[in-house]
């Protein structure tokens, strides 16, 4: 999934972020215990915080910059395994 750009970076941003968000809440849900969830998001407004609720969320979560990945761009994968917090469906 990937939101639609609009060329805007702070409305890219949210919508990046908040598609990132619905993931994790949805992998929060349906994950079994040792599942694993891999996140693309972008480093900037609410990228610290989307981290620190993840490893509220999961036992591990580790950042990683794919070496094919342009230096300037700000994306990050957000790799996220064994949940520890069950939400509702």
């Amino acid at each position: 999934m990937a939101p639609n750009i609009s060329g805007v970076a702070a409305s890219d941003q949210a919508r990046a972020l908040r598609l990132a968000v619905l993931a994790v809440e949805f992998a929060l849900a349906h994950l079994k215990p040792r599942g694993a969830l891999v996140v693309k998001a972008f480093q900037g407004a609410g990228f610290a915080e989307l981290v620190a609720g993840m490893r509220g969320s999961f036992a591990t979560v580790a950042s990683r910059k794919p070496g094919a990945s342009r230096g300037r761009s700000s994306e990050m994968y957000l790799v996220a395994r064994h949940p520890t917090v069950r939400k509702a469906a």
